[in-house]
């Protein structure tokens, strides 16, 4: 699976409330297809009847065709195909195009968004949403209110960011520069492959203090010899990560000699 998964990891640990976990049974929660399903499928042996009720109804909302040309995709997971097998639902011949768009939507899901409000109006919009409210923004919401949901102090709202299908890879290598994100993101971001062949992302990720340093010092042996040799100097990483680029630096230029 090439995206990242981080809101079903919420759910796969039972860190979730009722009222999200509601939400997402109805496909309210329009994270990218094949989070969404795999949270749906989760719901259905939800502890609440109610909700394993409602999550298997909105199952059955998605068109078979849909959903048969999605599990012909090949990145689609072999315990997917079975739970729709198992309810006699089998791959189409022809896959789906590899796109991220959610397979079903909530039926009240009629709030708007406009991608042209500024900053201060996401501000102050965000500043007036409870919790629900806020991870609803953080999947479907503006690329403004993503940007700030990002920094929410809560990681399942910044989580809901990164699950978002609406989500840029612009917008990735910017969050892997921020400071002020918590490690958990940047550690969800490195560890996307897709993510990482960015090379902005990757330099990003190195660069900035936030990131784990094991994933740093992995990742610094992909950079070009510029961007180490600058690292071997940039006093804002952490001092083992510019030792490890001087060193480097110093074993290329004896290397040439």
């Amino acid at each position: 699976m090439s995206a990242p998964t981080p809101l079903l990891d919420f759910f796969k640990k039972g860190e979730v409330a009722r009222d999200v976990r509601l939400l997402a049974a109805q496909g309210g929660l329009a994270t990218r297809a094949h989070e969404q399903l795999a949270i749906l499928v989760l719901l259905v042996d939800d502890a609440d009847p109610e909700i394993r009720g409602i999550a298997g109804s909105t199952l059955d909302r998605i068109p078979i065709e849909s959903l048969r040309k999605f599990l012909a995709r090949s990145d689609v997971s072999v315990g997917l195909r079975e739970f729709f097998a198992d309810r006699g639902l089998f791959p189409d011949e022809i896959p789906a195009i590899e796109a991220e768009e959610p397979l079903v939507d909530s039926p009240e899901a009629a709030e708007e968004f406009d991608e042209n409000e500024d900053r201060d109006t996401a501000v102050q919009r965000i500043a007036r949403m409870g919790f629900t409210e806020r991870l609803k923004a953080a999947v479907k919401g503006t690329r403004e209110m993503r940007a700030l949901l990002i920094r929410d102090p809560n990681k399942m709202i910044a989580a809901a960011v990164l699950s978002s299908p609406k989500l840029s890879e612009p917008e990735v290598e910017g969050i892997a520069r921020m400071t002020n994100v918590s490690d958990e993101v940047l550690r969800i971001i490195g560890n996307n492959r897709a993510w990482t062949k960015n090379y902005g992302v990757l330099l990003g990720l190195v660069k900035n203090p936030k990131t784990p340093l094991a994933m740093s010092m992995n990742m610094m042996a992909r950079l070009n010899d510029r961007d180490i040799t600058q690292l071997s100097v940039d006093r804002n990483v952490p001092e083992p990560l510019r030792v490890a680029a001087r060193k480097k630096v110093v074993s290329s230029t004896s290397g040439r000699s």
